[in-house]
């Protein structure tokens, strides 16, 4: 029972972050927006998503981990369990290596006076955010191949 329910939070926490990345790719995938509404919108995010979305991170990296302790002796499943595990902890180093960074500078900016190259920092910014949720996407894959794999072998 504990592995089911370990799982089903490991599922929803890797879900909404997997979601949470990929909505902001839905969201900021234009690169026409004016300078000041770019300021304002990724400034507003970052005072929102800072905190939550690292510490939705770690839990989903732990409760897969935990699952894939508990699935030790299925190899199938705990190969996936690791990789999702894996890919999630690659896109939380991006965040925290490549985009905290930006975003610290990015929360210096005056919203009505943007600096020169603002537009070469949303680049590198965005550049990085792909990367990451890709490794997202791809851990919420593993995770669910897992989960499908588990249930199919009961």
């Amino acid at each position: 029972m504990f592995a089911a329910v370990n799982s089903f939070f490991a599922l929803v926490c890797a879900a909404l972050t997997a979601g949470a990345m990929f909505g902001l790719w839905l969201a900021l995938h234009d690169g026409r927006l004016p300078a000041s509404f770019y300021v304002a919108q990724q400034q507003q995010l970052i005072r929102r998503l800072n905190t939550p979305m690292p510490l939705l991170g770690a839990t989903t990296i732990v409760l897969t981990l935990v699952g894939a302790w508990l699935a030790v002796g299925e190899r199938s499943r705990l190969a996936l369990l690791l990789t999702s595990a894996g890919c999630f902890a690659v896109a939380g180093l991006i965040t925290r290596l490549a985009k905290q960074p930006i975003n610290a500078v990015v929360r210096t900016w005056a919203i009505e006076a943007p600096p020169l190259h603002w537009e070469q920092v949303r680049d590198k910014w965005w550049r990085w955010h792909v990367r990451r949720t890709l490794f997202g996407i791809a851990g919420l894959g593993a995770l669910v191949a897992a989960t499908l794999l588990a249930a199919a072998s009961n």
